[in-house]
């Protein structure tokens, strides 16, 4: 038996992690599965989990299996819980969990609607199965309902007829799981949720950042609104479990291959094919007067070769729709044809293929490269870059696409394919696009996101535009945004596609556009998605890695390392920052060495270390040398938040006020903000309270107009300490516990860390010591999974102050003592109140 428990910390991949775990279960006796069931569920339990919610054996037995695309991060910390509880280590596999998670291709890109799908033609049949779910569901105090059927039975079609049927709603959503996709992984429920929870009108910034407080407030919000909840494709009960809302208010359609039988309150109906009844309606709908022709079984002839399957069915009614000449006799001997020219058996495929074969060359094409998109739900600008036409182009094409019943309307102006159309599409362009041809309309969409990204960019944080890459004009229309909320909207609509296209780019011979999407939406994604930021960044890395382009790989170390650090990682962000300077240093680029010293010197000052400062200053220099006004002042704020750190606050005043003057005369609006935040910062700590206040208002305008949300949080922090100083302690803890929901949705663990410690401070000047332990423990435990040792002084002087005015004079001696010696290898000022309160311990 190892005599140490292994260090998740060094897995890179999720077998990495796996292997890691079993190694865990053979240190902690090789209890058994069922025995490691047992705990987690005991835990589960006495935390107030649902007995529904519960693992399963053969849940807990997968998370000990290789080959694994993705991992259930609250039950694998749960099982490390139960194998070791130590909380120190428990947090070092939730943080490896995260980063490991993040470096794969996440199942968290989702979009979710607030509508549900429009369907152009009507519906038909299914009468029995409306019956008994409307029964099942009228005055139910759960209302759900499962309806399982196999691929193209029409289960999503019979989910928004019922849905209609039952409203009118205060509220609708919509999600497709991608439970049975072919190209993606199943939605990961913590982002339906996130994306449910936005559409229900919860700020980013207050997320939840756990999957079971997300079902809370998600649940929370549904309350007294009469809601109708589609969860379409669902992979299985796991996935659908946290999003059902458990109210009587609230009507939930669940659709899925599977039958779900673990929902054991709900209705259950499962689907077969169209009764020859119900075929034959759907054939002689699309032509009431229609002539039948020499065959007088034509409806019967169709409906069998196509399997009476709902899919394949509608596909041939838009086919008899568009053909008003031709008899039922002329498509049922058409489709006999087909099935003897290609020996095609499944009628799906049958109907798939004369659909096809009767749409113009250009319409087909656009058919099979829409299969080709790795994102969900394209728009017009999406088809006429795949096509390489305008929009107008575009439009017409889609609309004959959807005449046919090829391609389905899911959102206003956002379109997508069946899972089977999907799957047959990609086999056409297999067949019949050449690879570069294919290639070719794939450069076209990576082009269009990029300079779409580009000019949502540019009006959103015109003071970056230098720091981005320059894009050149696409071939293909770009949305033009007029404003910054304009821009914001736009990315936060398609940041699932961008990830997605970032990734696809990385894995499939795309090194260079995976680098230019890596650098053009890093300062986006670093305020608004740090999970996302470490998907995109690290692709981009291991890319860059693979083509041997050395620049593009320093630069996109320098983004992870980044990103890296909001997870207060910062021992691995410095490993990644040397790394990427020692690439910047061989290919002589002063730029990007400058960039990387300002961020070392940051991670350094995280880190307590003395070299932070001269880290800083060089960094200057070279921006200096550069002429680069933007990044010196930039250095500026960076060498000022340092001397004041040290103490030396008349000189870190002078730094902020020399960065905002260059600031506004470059008119970077979010270098205007964080000089006034640390303009505002520094002058609380002067006692200066009426400018701090003034300057922090501008500064948090600002980041929230750029829709900054990691500058938030932190300016939210120093008005909180602005309301501390002032001595209104209720105002300041309101504002703490603000920027500590936004630091942990953000999963920013430094942040999280500094706002306990103030909360801390801010409790035991109101005078309830008891609750200042509590926050400042957290803290510290915090500071000393990160090595961060400002945070690490500052929790233990807190913890010292706390237990002295408990009494207990001991416990506050040593934590008092620890602070001082950190304080003092630190040079900070702090280190003088220690002693100072010391003394008063006698």
């Amino acid at each position: 038996m190892p005599s140490e428990p292994p260090d998740p910390g060094q897995a890179r991949t999720i077998d990495g992690l796996v292997e890691r775990l079993r190694q865990l279960k053979v240190f902690a006796g090789d209890p058994s599965f069922e025995t490691v069931k047992d705990r987690v569920n005991g835990a589960w339990t006495a935390a107030g989990r649902p007995a529904g919610e519960l693992a399963g054996k053969t849940t807990v037995v997968d998370c000990f299996r290789l080959g694994r695309r993705r991992l259930n991060i609250d039950l694998v910390t749960a099982v490390v819980e139960a194998l070791h509880p130590d909380p120190g280590y428990v947090a070092q596999w939730r943080q490896a969990l995260r980063v490991v998670a993040g470096s794969g291709q996440a199942a968290s890109q989702v979009r979710v609607q607030e509508n549900l799908p429009s369907h152009e033609d009507g519906f038909t049949g299914r009468d029995s199965e409306q019956e008994t779910l409307r029964a099942a569901l009228s005055g139910a105090a759960d209302p759900v309902a499962v309806i399982a059927g196999m691929a193209g039975v029409g289960k999503t079609r019979l989910a928004v007829q019922l849905g209609r049927l039952l409203g009118p709603f205060d509220r609708v959503l919509f999600v497709d799981l991608r439970g049975f996709h072919p190209d993606q992984p199943p939605a990961e429920p913590a982002a339906v949720l996130d994306g449910f929870l936005r559409l229900l009108g919860l700020p980013g910034q207050r997320m939840p950042h756990d999957l079971a407080a997300r079902s809370a407030a998600y649940r929370e919000r549904l309350t007294g609104q009469r809601t109708l909840v589609v969860l379409d494709n669902a992979a299985d009960e796991k996935q659908v479990l946290p999003l059902l809302p458990g109210s009587a208010d609230a009507v939930t359609l669940v659709t899925s291959r599977r039958t779900l039988t673990g929902l054991r309150t709900a209705a259950h109906v499962i689907l077969g094919v169209f009764s020859p009844d119900e075929a034959h309606r759907v054939l002689r709908g699309a032509a009431p007067d229609g002539p039948v022709g020499a065959d007088p079984n034509a409806a019967t002839r169709i409906a069998e070769r196509c399997g009476h399957l709902p899919l394949a069915l509608g596909l041939i009614a838009g086919h008899i729709r568009a053909k008003p000449g031709w008899t039922l006799t002329d498509h049922a001997d058409r489709l006999d044809e087909r099935h003897q020219l290609r020996r095609i058996d499944t009628g799906v495929e049958l109907a798939f293929d004369l659909s096809y074969r009767h749409l113009p060359p250009n319409a087909q094409r656009l058919l099979r490269l829409l299969a080709l998109h790795p994102g969900q739900q394209p728009d017009l600008h999406a088809a006429a870059a795949l096509a390489g036409t305008d929009l107008a182009g575009a439009a017409n094409l889609v609309g004959v696409l959807r005449h046919n019943h090829l391609l389905l309307t899911s959102a206003p102006g956002r379109y997508a394919l069946h899972d089977l159309v999907r799957s047959y599409a990609a086999g056409r362009a297999s067949d019949e696009d050449p690879p570069p041809d294919r290639r070719a309309a794939l450069t076209r969409l990576f082009d269009y996101y990029l300079a779409a990204a580009a000019a949502a960019l540019d009006v959103m944080l015109p003071g970056d535009k230098d720091a981005r890459p320059r894009i050149a004009p696409p071939s293909t229309p770009v949305p033009r945004f007029d404003a910054a909320d304009a821009g914001r909207r736009w990315l936060d609509a398609e940041r699932p596609t961008l990830v997605a296209m970032a990734v696809h780019a990385a894995d499939h011979g795309w090194p260079d556009y995976a680098s230019l999407f890596s650098r053009q939406l890093f300062r986006y994604l670093l305020g608004s998605s740090n999970s996302d930021a470490l998907v995109v960044h690290g692709h981009a890395r291991d890319a860059a890695r693979r083509s041997g382009d050395r620049l593009a790989e320093a630069a996109a170390l320098r983004h992870y390392a980044v990103s890296l650090s909001q997870h207060g990682l910062f021992e691995q962000a410095s490993e990644n920052l040397e790394a990427a300077l020692a690439l910047f240093e061989a290919a002589g680029d002063i730029d990007g060495q400058a960039r990387v010293l300002g961020n070392l010197g940051l991670m350094e000052e995280r880190l307590g270390r003395p070299s932070a400062i001269e880290r800083h200053k060089q960094a200057l220099t070279l921006f200096q040398d550069l002429g680069d006004r933007g990044n010196e002042a930039r250095s500026l704020l960076t060498i000022g938040l340092t001397e004041e750190r040290m103490g030396m606050w008349p000189a870190a005043l002078e730094r902020y006020t020399r960065a905002l003057e260059v600031f506004r005369a470059e008119g970077d609006g979010h270098g205007i903000a964080a000089a006034l935040r640390d303009l505002g910062g520094i002058e609380v700590k002067l006692g200066r309270f009426d400018e701090a206040e003034e300057h922090l208002a501008g500064a948090l305008s600002g980041f929230r107009d750029l829709g900054m949300k990691d500058a938030v949080a932190w300016t939210l922090d120093w008005i909180g300490g602005l309301d501390a100083a002032r001595g209104r302690h209720d105002e300041a803890v309101k504002t703490f516990e603000q920027s500590l929901q936004m630091h942990r949705e953000l999963s920013d663990r430094h942040g999280q860390a500094w706002a306990l410690n103030a909360m801390g401070e801010v409790m035991l000047a109101a005078g309830q010591p008891a609750d200042a332990v509590r926050l400042h423990t957290e803290a510290h435990d915090l500071a000393v999974e990160m090595k961060a040792s400002d945070e690490l002084a500052r929790a233990d002087a807190g913890l010292g102050r706390a237990h002295h005015a408990l009494g207990d004079t001991a416990e506050a001696r040593k934590r008092l003592e620890r602070a001082l010696d950190i304080f003092t290898e630190l040079s900070m000022p702090d280190a003088d109140g220690v002693r100072a309160t010391l003394r008063e311990l006698g």
